[in-house]
């Protein structure tokens, strides 16, 4: 039985991964920053009758400091970089986010290294690769830059966390295997009412018929898809040293996702709004406030993104499309009355 760590279990994405690697018979151990996220996960496991709860171990880490990251990395072969440092909603400075985001995968790349894990493989995100090529074909060679103009500080975090992330495993002295998956924007069935950051965007369009939304093209994920190719990359031998863009296939755009609502999900016809800000204007306000160069940004990036080496190396293929993508998501909205 191969022993892993999962840092973050109680994040949607993390409480997802350690559900499913439970289901696959692994001894996970997971960190929570409290007693209170133990007790969640338990209860949400629970319920949804996941197998081998008593392979299911905690421990209490905080990525903002050295305590207890190598008892956590004790016997464990791989672990899966998970958490996040910070929350973003309340990050206004750019300090404020990147530095925890560089000191957090280095405590874990550290403390796994000093405690003989195999591999890591790090949840980074898209923000990290596709945000510069304007043209042709994204693929996982691409990489931000730092300096574009418009991206947020969320992505600029992930984007050096992974770089500093690289800087580290490549040292001679450093003896790990290291992996990461890149997803766009999570979407699929959320376990309870922790949701991803992405979910605001649909919020966002369920909120009031009056608001006006950019009509923004989007790439977009299950979240069941990202376990998965997690879960591949840990497994694949080839997969070592090396990025995974984790996507489904095409693209879909926020007025056609506020169509497929309206067709799919009739009784939210009377919250979906479809009316779009034009994009001459988003262009214009750019000059003027941070969100509308974030905005004109996603607006304009290339949305031409390849899942590629996914497939070829690590055998995935989809388990959703994007509508079914967004329709799971906009249903676990409605469960859990977050609309």
């Amino acid at each position: 039985m191969k022993k892993v760590l999962v840092t973050g279990g109680t994040g949607f994405l993390g409480l997802r991964l350690v559900m499913q690697l439970l289901n696959d018979g692994y001894d996970v151990r997971t960190t929570t920053r409290k007693q209170s996220g133990q007790t969640r996960i338990t209860k949400v496991l629970e319920a949804y009758g996941v197998k081998n709860l008593q392979n299911l171990s905690f421990i209490e880490a905080d990525l903002s400091n050295d305590n207890n990251w190598l008892e956590a990395m004790q016997d464990r072969e791989y672990v899966f970089s998970v958490a996040s440092p910070v929350f973003f909603g309340k990050i206004k400075n750019e300090s404020d986010a990147i530095k925890p985001a560089l000191d957090g995968i280095l405590r874990i790349l550290k403390a796994a290294n000093a405690s003989n894990v195999k591999r890591v493989v790090m949840t980074s995100n898209f923000g990290a690769i596709g945000f510069s090529r304007k043209q042709g074909l994204t693929t996982e060679a691409d990489w931000t830059d730092s300096k574009e103009k418009g991206l947020s500080i969320y992505e600029k975090s992930k984007l050096l966390a992974e770089q500093a992330a690289w800087k580290y495993v490549n040292q001679s002295e450093v003896n790990l295997e290291f992996v990461t998956v890149n997803p766009v924007a999570i979407f699929g069935p959320s376990l309870d009412r922790h949701v991803s950051g992405s979910f605001d965007l649909l919020k966002n369009l369920l909120a009031d018929t009056t608001k006006r939304i950019p009509d923004l093209p989007l790439n977009v994920v299950d979240v069941r898809d990202v376990v998965d190719i997690e879960i591949r990359a840990m497994e694949t031998p080839d997969a070592k040293f090396k990025r995974f863009i984790a996507s489904a296939d095409g693209q879909i755009s926020m007025k056609e996702i506020a169509e497929l609502v309206k067709t799919q999900r009739n009784f939210l016809r009377g919250k979906v709004t479809d009316k779009t800000i034009p994009n001459w204007l988003i262009d214009v306000g750019a000059v003027f406030n941070s969100r509308a160069r974030e905005g004109k940004l996603m607006m304009h990036m290339n949305r031409k993104i390849s899942n590629q080496q996914a497939k070829n190396i690590l055998g995935w293929t989809p388990i959703s499309d994007n509508q079914q993508a967004v329709l799971a998501a906009v249903d676990s909205l409605v469960k859990y009355n977050l609309i």
